[in-house]
């Protein structure tokens, strides 16, 4: 079986059944440059879920496939109705958090508390799949990370507002553009800002 194959024929067969793929159906594949083995493959799934070769890649042919591998794998399990999210779900997972931040009820339904921001994702989301729920909390991380919720939070919205603002955002090229002249305009304004966050990164995943 080519699995880079199955893959693309799965996603291409989701939006033929109607799923709701805003790119289109096309699986993006880039290797991490290099002249020598291991070589590493990351490939974005449509809906914007990022997966990477997991094993010893002696050719780059080898990473695509160990990346599609593991995300063809989890794109098959993603399919099963024990991932959709459900009352169930979200009643167990908020009792979780409560118990894992010796969090109170009321916390659970106030949706300006941490815990009830996120019982609110998980409200506005039920129904979807765990793997459309995590490309979602991805792009929260990323305007964490960007700047964009800080700045949302100075204009004093509240964290539902932003939470309303911003969950039916995509793992797109708009975002990714946005993000990239963020950045682009802060180097622009602060020379060695990109330098410095790199870094700040690369320690941040040696520990």
């Amino acid at each position: 079986v080519n699995v880079v194959e199955a893959l693309q024929e799965f996603w291409q067969m989701k939006q033929t059944r109607g799923a709701d793929l805003r790119n289109g159906a096309l699986v993006v594949y880039e290797m991490v440059p290099s002249n020598s083995p291991p070589y590493v493959c990351y490939l974005t799934l449509p809906g914007g879920s990022c997966f990477g070769s997991f094993q010893f890649c002696p050719t780059k042919a080898e990473a695509r496939r160990s990346a599609a591998k593991i995300a063809l794998m989890n794109s098959v399990f993603n399919e099963h109705p024990s991932r959709r999210i459900t009352e169930e779900f979200i009643e167990k997972s908020v009792a979780e958090a409560l118990a894992s931040f010796n969090g109170n009820r009321e916390e659970a339904d106030n949706p300006n508390t941490g815990i009830g921001a996120f019982r609110f994702m998980l409200e506005s989301n039920k129904g979807k799949s765990m793997l459309e729920f995590q490309e979602l909390m991805t792009v929260f991380q990323l305007l964490h990370w960007n700047g964009s919720l800080k700045a949302m939070r100075e204009r004093q919205c509240s964290r539902q507002e932003v939470l309303a603002h911003y969950s039916h955002r995509a793992l797109d090229d708009d975002i990714r553009s946005q993000m990239g002249m963020d950045w682009v305009s802060r180097e622009q304004s602060s020379p060695g800002a990109l330098s410095r966050e790199l870094a700040a990164t690369e320690r941040e995943l040696e520990e």
